[in-house]
């Protein structure tokens, strides 16, 4: 099977989560306003889109969601701060939760890793934008920690991201998660072609992270953005792009 007929719905790639009165997906590229290097369902207001062509994918996605959705767009800065979706004091962050109904949790990428956590029995959710810089500095340790539950009662989603095969990093990011992770984290990078350059697995990066801190119920992982080019935008292969969404939430009853 391909990943191209992996997806189901012309806006979303769902999450295999398993968890009652849980939403999770990541939206797709298309079937949006947005023309030129953003073609298609740019969430994305800071890329150089025209503003009412993000506005207009923003409402199309809202009234996707239906009227009692509200998604809470963070201020990204590869960082490691955690929110409450629910009861904000700033939106510059790259982690959001909550465990009230109907906030959705959101973070925006275009080869960085989404990560989605949902607690057994829907009693809290989160969402985090973990591109090397804030995966090595510890941002999926932040979201564990700001949750309300044990880790060990996570149900974990990796989102799409930039694959394995392609994702060509310098000698300064295979040292920094050998500082932050260990010798372990050498079977997450193989040598690239090019002489010192490394080819990077965030998603194996992602699992070592999460199974440190005793997350074991873990799906996803098995995308790629780059190579994907009608589903997915890649800042990596295109520069000037737009960008997808990652979003969890409790349904409202």
């Amino acid at each position: 099977m391909s990943h191209s007929s992996k997806v189901i719905s012309p806006l979303r790639l769902p999450a295999s989560l398993a968890v009652p009165g849980v939403e999770a997906f990541t939206t797709l590229r298309g079937h949006g306003r947005s023309i030129g290097p953003y073609a298609g369902l740019n969430l994305g207001a800071h890329v150089g889109d025209r503003a009412a062509s993000v506005a207009a994918n923003r409402q199309h996605l809202c009234a996707a969601l239906g009227g009692n959705i509200k998604p809470v767009w963070l201020e990204q800065v590869h960082g490691t701060r955690v929110i409450a979706a629910h009861a904000p004091s700033s939106l510059t962050a790259d982690a959001a939760w909550t465990d009230r109904a109907g906030v959705a949790c959101a973070v925006m990428t275009a080869d960085c890793l989404p990560v989605v956590f949902a607690a057994d029995h829907g009693r809290c959710v989160a969402v985090a934008h973990a591109g090397w810089r804030g995966l090595a500095a510890g941002i999926l340790t932040s979201t564990v920690n700001a949750l309300p539950v044990p880790a060990d009662q996570l149900h974990v989603w990796l989102g799409p991201a930039i694959g394995p095969e392609v994702f060509e990093v310098g000698a300064e990011v295979h040292a920094s998660f050998i500082d932050a992770f260990g010798v372990q984290a050498e079977a997450c990078f193989r040598p690239a072609q090019r002489r010192a350059k490394w080819l990077c697995d965030l998603y194996a990066l992602a699992r070592l992270s999460l199974a440190a801190l005793g997350c074991t119920r873990i799906t996803g992982g098995e995308r790629c953005t780059l190579t994907e080019l009608s589903n997915f935008y890649s800042y990596r292969r295109d520069g000037v792009t737009g960008r997808m969404a990652t979003l969890v939430y409790l349904a409202p009853n």
